[in-house]
């Protein structure tokens, strides 16, 4: 089955064509353009530049959350309205998932990391079991303290070497030099979440009508925790 899939969840953006878990083409960017401008365009030009016709897909593969508020809703309304129109499924997947399935060496433990601002991460721990990706921790907003000392606990600390991915993999790595936690850090494209990721995601996931896909987000926006506040304090 051809899968086209999107990831614009955070800084970098990218589109990728899959069948069945072989990469057909992918194309990446991080500029920081607006992913409203940029998305579509990078889909239409991969399709066409691949001879794919878009009749062809079976599935369209969204990264629907945690990340940016703007981002992920991006994307998830471009997947909706290409799986819409070409009346096919599609597959909304962890944004932290995609990245653990870029990372496939075995004997680490995975920690995807998004910058989510306010001294915080997005974060989930992933583990390669004998070709079979397992979750260790469901995904999270968490300060990176609590996330040093999760890590640093007895349930990991005498186990596998950890792995950080992510866009947040710099300053979570800076933070965890400071208290001697002991980790790594993959080659740079590994370390970006990608639409590559979220396409082997979602092969290993359900798919729903495209009317049933809806972002996935961890916390409240900007907006909506100073419209709390000013409530509160009223």
């Amino acid at each position: 089955m051809l899968i086209l899939s999107l990831e614009s969840s955070a800084k970098p953006s990218s589109v990728a064509v899959c069948r069945d878990g072989e990469l057909l083409g992918l194309y990446f960017q991080n500029s920081g353009l607006n992913h409203s401008h940029t998305l579509m365009k990078m889909a239409e030009a991969l399709l066409q530049n691949l001879g794919v016709a878009p009749s062809e897909l079976g599935l369209v593969a969204v990264s629907h959350g945690p990340g940016s508020f703007t981002g992920v809703r991006i994307g998830v309304s471009a997947a909706k309205g290409l799986a819409w129109g070409l009346g096919i499924p599609v597959c909304g997947v962890s944004t932290l998932e995609a990245m653990a399935y870029q990372a496939t060496e075995p004997g680490l433990i995975l920690s995807p990391v998004m910058d989510a601002r306010r001294g915080q991460v997005y974060n989930a721990l992933f583990e390669w079991r004998e070709g079979t990706l397992v979750r260790l921790r469901e995904d999270r907003a968490i300060p990176l303290d609590d996330l040093a000392a999760d890590i640093a606990s007895d349930a990991f600390a005498s186990t596998l070497p950890v792995c950080l991915i992510g866009d947040g993999t710099s300053i979570a790595h800076e933070h965890f030099l400071s208290l001697g936690i002991n980790h790594r850090i993959p080659q740079n494209l590994v370390r970006w979440q990608t639409a590559y990721g979220v396409a082997l995601a979602a092969a290993a996931a359900g798919s729903v009508p495209a009317a049933e896909l809806e972002p996935r987000y961890l916390r409240p926006s900007q907006a909506e925790r100073v419209r709390n506040e000013r409530q509160g304090n009223g």
